[in-house]
């Protein structure tokens, strides 16, 4: 009863937030922050996100050509938000612990070896020797301006990341390799590695290795994307302006895809990083949930969460080799051994 009765609350919560009418404990536990306090909290995604296009920019070639340039930038925005979380906690309650802590570099390790390497073997380089074998040439994307370019790869990554994550949500061999990154019960900077391996390549599949692109305008769309799904999952306490939140999926959006209520309310606010895609195509949902987690909230381990999309095959298996054989049946009594 007691826990209909907080999910019932959870949900007036939502419900109020989505309305305006329900600043939540976020704002009840720092209401005694000036308002040029709060703003300058509000506009660190955005800032981080023009830093982090400067840098591209102005950067020489010796820098930005280098494919290490790319892995120590995608760490250093990681750590900074992990920073953040220590001086502007958002949720109590997802405050990182040393298990999950442990956990998250694990995936996070995973994600710039193993994940990458796949992506890169079985993925990008087959489809760039496609595209030179039947002669394909997108020059034309080369000659476009550094912030066209960068826009370009943000949207035809994310673009791709919509609609795999739309079906993970839709259908169920696709939902069984996804449903581990839900079973998180806290969200922190690093969550957003943090899934069953299979999930993790086939959500960082993109049709980009067709297009010719200046490698600093690439890596440059790649760490926008790193920056924005970092604050989409991290327990920082700020509510970006507008002019970001319109266009870049932020903490709000994205607690509410993992909400605790029901497998149903995370069907909504699939952009991992750009909710223009959902303000499209009409899968945008408004509000915020502190309470995250499937199945009961029951956090899954490791192992657990590598064989999940396996379970049910197993659980098969298991019930099958557990049915009494003839052999054990006399008489009509199943004799235990």
């Amino acid at each position: 009863m007691g826990r209909v009765s907080d999910r019932n609350t959870l949900s007036e919560k939502r419900e109020a937030s989505a309305e305006g009418s329900y600043s939540g404990t976020l704002s009840e536990r720092h209401s005694g922050e000036s308002p040029i306090k709060r703003t300058l909290i509000n506009l660190i995604p955005p800032a981080t996100v023009v830093a982090v296009v400067l840098f591209w920019m102005l950067a020489p070639a010796s820098v930005t050509d280098s494919p290490w340039s790319i892995v120590v930038a995608g760490l250093a925005i990681s750590f900074f938000v992990l920073g953040l979380e220590q001086l502007l906690e958002r949720h109590e309650g997802w405050r990182l612990t040393r298990k999950e802590f442990a956990t998250d570099i694990f995936y996070l390790a995973l994600q710039y070896t193993a994940i990458g390497w796949a992506t890169e073997t079985l993925a990008d380089k087959p489809l760039a020797t496609f595209k030179e074998s039947i002669g394909i040439s997108t020059e034309w994307a080369m000659q476009m301006p550094f912030l066209l370019q960068v826009a370009l790869v943000i949207f035809l990554y994310e673009f791709g990341q919509y609609w795999m994550h739309r079906l993970m949500h839709d259908w169920y061999p696709a939902w069984l390799t996804h449903a581990p990154h839900h079973h998180i019960t806290q969200l922190n900077a690093l969550k957003g590695s943090v899934g069953n391996p299979i999930e993790l390549f086939l959500i960082s599949l993109s049709v980009i290795a067709i297009f010719d692109l200046d490698t600093a305008a690439l890596f440059c769309g790649f760490n926008v994307l790193t920056v924005v799904s970092t604050f989409a999952h991290a327990n920082v306490r700020s509510n970006p302006p507008l002019f970001y939140s319109y266009v870049f999926t932020t903490i709000r959006h994205h607690s509410l895809h993992h909400t605790a209520l029901s497998y149903e309310d995370t069907r909504c606010n699939y952009g991992n990083s750009l909710i223009l895609l959902d303000r499209i195509f009409g899968t945008f949902r408004d509000g915020e949930s502190e309470e995250v987690g499937q199945d009961d909230r029951r956090r899954l381990s490791i192992y657990e969460q590598f064989v999940f999309p396996f379970q049910p095959l197993i659980n098969k298996f298991k019930a099958r080799h557990d049915e009494p054989s003839s052999a054990d049946i006399q008489g009509g009594e199943y004799i235990e051994k």
